[in-house]
């Protein structure tokens, strides 16, 4: 078993928390299908069930082939202990259940995906626990806001879809100092990119479905923090409240991609800064928002905080909403699809898909545009993924010169 801190990320992402020598030499972790398992003793099951002995007993709460992945990747997030779960909601949804009760606050910046602003602002409020929205890029904004009540401070960076950056060590040391826990949406990133509780956050949540996973067959989700809180999630959130449990086929999967993360996010991040440049001086392209980019307006955190500049990039047309539509649908090569983080290139239009459950005016206050089109960026050959965008504008331009 190779469990050395100072081990690179690659090597701690193939190695951490397994030794083969527990498997009869089995390079890869054994997928255990049981729901339950066997006593010893009747005292030994007991002493498990009090969380007095180590061990398993019934896989909604812990499974062997889940606990190699969870070690891993708290590792690789640099966190004492980390969860896993059915999905990237299951994981926002059980750790949020856990520390939140009515009568408390919850501050979360105004971008959000769709799916986590619909449980704060449909769910969560309707069980009396008060949903504060601020832009968390200006922690001025949240200096002003939290108060006693605030129970946690909750946020992506960068957001997903419009790009913008929150700086997490200036956010953590104000929660931080007012008894509150800071809770990061890690998934663009993943812990190759940035490690938020080394920057002061005290959990950290991802879609694995994403990135972590990188080929585009399965859902999951993680959660990372102290082994205290890791502990409540997976007793309260997990086992109680949400009962969102990841299956040990999916779990080894994930296991999979992860092995190979830093080798695809290099080459997620080198296609996504090619094609940004090349967009950026298009004269179809009216805006384009990509963090590696030395035009991004937060650039500077981008270099404090971030390794690359990731795999997503937003763009808007300078035909509006109407010719975004026509853009999208003339692609070959890239798929209309939404997700992120697969080896495919694919590209959404976050207004009606991801991002639907917003209101056309919360999406105009939060900066989500009716004609944003958001592209993840493939594994592809990026001539090829430059190909297909560069055929597809010039689709939409003859079209346009003809209609005119």
């Amino acid at each position: 078993m190779h469990n050395d801190k100072h081990a690179g990320f690659s090597t701690r992402a193939i190695h951490t928390g397994y030794d083969d020598r527990s498997a009869e030499g089995a390079i890869n972790p054994p997928i255990y299908l049981s729901s339950t398992f066997a006593f010893d003793t009747t005292e030994q099951g007991a002493a498990r069930f009090a969380g007095e002995a180590p061990g398993h007993f019934y896989s909604r709460i812990s499974n062997p082939t889940l606990q190699v992945l969870e070690t891993r990747f708290a590792d690789l997030e640099n966190a004492e202990a980390g969860v896993s779960f059915a999905s990237g909601m299951g994981a926002i949804t059980s750790v949020l259940w856990t520390f939140l009760s009515a009568g408390d606050e919850i501050i979360t910046d105004k971008t959000l995906y769709g799916c986590t602003f619909a449980f704060l602002q449909h769910g969560l409020a309707r069980f009396g626990v008060k949903v504060t929205t601020i832009d968390m890029s200006d922690p001025l904004a949240l200096q002003a806001a939290i108060n006693p009540k605030t129970k946690i401070v909750y946020f992506e960076s960068p957001a997903n879809p419009n790009m913008k950056l929150v700086d997490i060590a200036a956010v953590s040391k104000i929660t931080k100092a007012h008894g509150a826990k800071t809770i990061v949406d890690n998934t663009y990133c993943t812990p190759y990119l940035q490690r938020p509780v080394d920057l002061g956050a005290d959990i950290v949540v991802h879609s694995a479905t994403k990135y972590l996973s990188g080929h585009g067959d399965l859902i999951a989700g993680l959660a990372a923090g102290n082994a205290d809180d890791m502990l409540r999630v997976r007793t309260e959130g997990l086992k109680d409240m949400t009962g969102a449990v990841l299956d040990p086929l999916s779990a080894h999967q994930l296991m999979r991609g992860i092995k190979t993360l830093s080798l695809r996010m290099d080459r997620h991040c080198a296609s996504a800064l090619t094609l940004a440049g090349r967009l950026q001086s298009h004269h179809g392209i009216a805006q384009i928002r990509y963090p590696g980019l030395p035009s991004f307006p937060q650039y500077d955190l981008v270099q404090q905080q971030m390794l690359a500049g990731g795999g997503l990039i937003t763009l808007e047309l300078t035909g509006g909403y109407h010719q975004a539509v026509r853009f999208m649908n003339q692609l070959q090569l890239i798929k209309r699809a939404v997700s992120l983080g697969d080896a495919d290139s694919l590209i959404q239009h976050p207004a009606s898909m991801t991002h639907s459950a917003y209101t056309p005016d919360e999406r105009a206050e939060y900066g989500i545009s009716e004609s944003l089109i958001r592209l993840s960026v493939g594994l592809e050959d990026v001539n090829d993924i430059w190909n297909d965008i560069e055929q597809a504008l010039a689709n939409i331009e003859h079209t346009n010169a003809r209609a005119a």
